[in-house]
């Protein structure tokens, strides 16, 4: 009987661990592919763009997810933008863009649906939103979006599989992210299925560098009072989590929440190749992003028997967010909890860069004002205007360094 009890715990962790590598190597397939060279940087409208939502589509195909858009997969639609930012309200004179949702539908027979959604666009050569001071170069995005698409078209694989009908799924890759929203913002007004239907949303943006040291950024925890009991009920109660509860930010989740749909935002911070042709395959932790997929699973499972869970608004709290003018030339540390701001990344040429600053240092000081945390640095940053010189202290470990800096 020894023996035999061996056998079989042998035979199943054999296939938990294959389970699992196959799934890593999935994920890498499907970043390898979207972060690729040849796809350009999947710009909004672009040829690279479309060989983008072909991809997701024949992977939704061999998956068996059925079509949800207007158009087989896909929801299109034009927008033109305005040349000048500065133009009135109405007046739009540069040219139009197609901009491609691709939708597919696990359809369960159920009352509910899940929204799982990612947005697979990104900045192509560079341009507008761009943090690359060089000449133009391929943006490829591995961490935004690529590896939001990856997990969005693993958790499509995951749940065909489901048997039970607790819920429906449908998966949504968005394009018009990074100009402003315009694909999930065009898709609520525009559904392909009954919104009053859906239980939440999840959205997965920038999910490829998980850090356990930094943790798992989860926001729009305000938009559900069920959101606090999965966090602490799941096992997500044993990762360390950055919490916040606003339903609204720079991403998807929030064209969701303004219609009065809970959220959860997934994202795993914030760093010094974000918008930049650094952000590439070789830097993706496929083991965390593993992780999250687990995750997800696990709240869409311990949700599924529950009735439609309720919806709660929350503070915007960019409301409250200071409007500044100058920079120090840094990148934030989004997920830092201590005391302080940590810089995570470094301009050449800028401010921090001249003053000698380097990636690690906590900005506790800028002129008069402690800086306890981001809220605070920005604060600071409001106080300042361009040519504004002013003294600014940093703890490097346990020393503190005092410099002078101009804006």
């Amino acid at each position: 009987m020894r023996n035999l009890i061996l056998i079989i715990l042998i035979i199943c962790f054999g296939f938990t661990s294959y389970s699992q590598q196959d799934k890593i190597e999935q994920l890498q397939n499907d970043v390898n592919y979207l972060a690729s060279d040849e796809l350009k940087g999947r710009e909004t409208g672009t040829e690279g763009e479309k060989l983008a939502a072909s991809y997701i589509i024949g992977e939704f195909e061999k998956i068996g997810v059925e079509p949800k858009g207007s158009d087989g997969y896909n929801q299109s639609f034009d927008i033109t933008p305005k040349a000048n930012p500065h133009q009135n309200e109405g007046e739009f004179t540069g040219e139009p863009i197609k901009v491609t949702n691709v939708i597919g539908y696990i359809d369960n027979g159920a009352e509910k649906t899940v929204v799982i959604g990612a947005h697979y666009d990104h900045l192509g050569l560079g341009g507008e939103g761009s943090l690359h001071a060089g000449e133009d170069e391929i943006h490829n995005g591995a961490d935004d979006n690529a590896s939001g698409v990856a997990i969005m078209l693993q958790l499509a694989r995951d749940l065909v599989k489901e048997n039970e009908p607790k819920q429906n799924f449908l998966f949504i890759a968005f394009s018009g992210e990074e100009k402003g929203l315009w694909g999930s913002n065009y898709y609520c007004k525009n559904p392909t299925i009954d919104l009053s239907t859906v239980n939440f949303m999840i959205n997965m943006d920038m999910v490829g560098r998980l850090d356990s040291d930094k943790g798992l950024a989860i926001n729009g925890v305000g938009t559900s009072p069920a959101w606090e009991r999965v966090l602490t009920t799941t096992s997500l109660n044993e990762a360390k989590l950055v919490t916040s509860e606003s339903g609204v930010g720079p991403s998807d989740h929030t064209s969701f929440y303004l219609k009065d749909i809970p959220v959860l935002h997934f994202f795993t911070g914030q760093h010094s190749d974000y918008h930049k042709p650094s952000d590439d395959i070789d830097l993706i932790n496929f083991e965390g992003m593993a992780r999250i997929n687990e995750y997800i699973l696990e709240i869409i499972n311990y949700l599924g028997e529950e009735e439609k869970i309720a919806f709660t608004k929350t503070k915007d709290e960019s409301e409250d967010t200071p409007r500044f003018t100058v920079t120090l030339g840094v990148m934030p540390d989004y997920m830092f909890q201590g005391d302080g701001m940590r810089i995570d990344g470094v301009t050449e040429g800028k401010p921090a860069s001249k003053a000698g600053f380097e990636a690690g240092d906590v900005v506790i000081k800028m002129g008069d004002i402690e800086v306890t945390d981001m809220m605070s640095y920005m604060k600071a940053l409001s106080e300042f205007k361009k040519g504004d010189k002013t003294t600014v202290i940093v703890k490097r470990g346990k020393k503190k360094i005092k410099e002078k800096v101009t804006f």
